[in-house]
């Protein structure tokens, strides 16, 4: 049973189902928790905006209200560098709750990293050798340098080594999504992060309407073709753990 959905979208960016449709669809579906986090600020089309996340909180605040939810107050914010910068800031996590990141390659970025990291990933069928030294790098500085609680659809369009980010994201307490919209993992690449790290799962629907939210029928079905422990699903009969993002601050 699915515990918590924590990647969907709403009109703050470009989905389709409000914060109050997608509880509303979340509670019948037997939902206990949502997260709603909108395309970072850097995206170059679909970013929600700053001066947004205050009125981002009050539809929260209202969806909980009326439907009984835990509804999570969040971003799926950009690697906008090979250095593993992340498009968020200390200041933001007054309103942010949960922090989703991934790569998406309509981003701003500075000058050098638009040409060697965002476009050459974007431009890239084969990627090197090198290059996925890069991205896994990226991956790894971000999740050291970040409150980050979920990487979001790994491996897709920045193919990375992806044992390598697991054995990170394990250490800091950082979630592995499986993304009920693409088949972003080989089944050789789940057996090792399952075999070589400590690496939790989550399963999200990246819903950008409101009838896709909690729909991870993909990869509920994918998990157990390729031998995900279900015990090392964290969503499936419970909810998810978030990092302490003040005190990760303060650190």
């Amino acid at each position: 049973m699915l515990y918590g959905d924590y990647h969907t979208h709403t009109p703050y960016s470009h989905g389709t189902g409000t914060v109050m449709e997608n509880a509303m669809v979340a509670k019948e579906k037997g939902l206990k928790e949502l997260a709603i986090t909108d395309h970072g600020f850097n995206h170059m089309s679909f970013n929600i905006k700053r001066k947004e996340l205050k009125s981002l909180r009050r539809d929260i605040d209202e969806a909980e209200k009326a439907t009984g939810l835990k509804i999570y107050l969040g971003v799926e914010a950009n690697i906008i560098s090979r250095s593993g910068k992340v498009d968020v800031k200390p200041k933001d996590f007054e309103y942010l709750e949960i922090l989703v990141v991934g790569y998406h390659k309509a981003v701003w970025s500075d000058v050098k990293s638009m040409f060697d990291y965002i476009l050459k990933n974007m431009l890239t069928k084969n990627p090197s050798k090198k290059l996925i030294e890069i991205n896994t790098n990226s991956y790894i500085q971000a999740l050291r340098k970040y409150p980050i609680d979920i990487i979001s659809h790994l491996n897709h369009r920045c193919k990375v080594d992806v044992v390598e980010v697991a054995k990170v994201a394990s250490e800091v307490g950082c979630y592995i999504e499986l993304n009920g919209k693409r088949k972003h993992f080989s089944r050789e690449q789940v057996k090792d992060m399952v075999e070589k790290t400590d690496v939790m799962f989550v399963l999200d629907s990246d819903a950008h309407s409101k009838e896709r939210v909690g729909d991870v029928d993909m990869w509920l079905k994918l998990s157990e073709e390729y031998g995900i422990p279900k015990e090392r699903i964290a969503n499936l009969n419970g909810g998810i753990i978030l990092r302490d993002k003040k005190a990760f601050y303060e650190s």
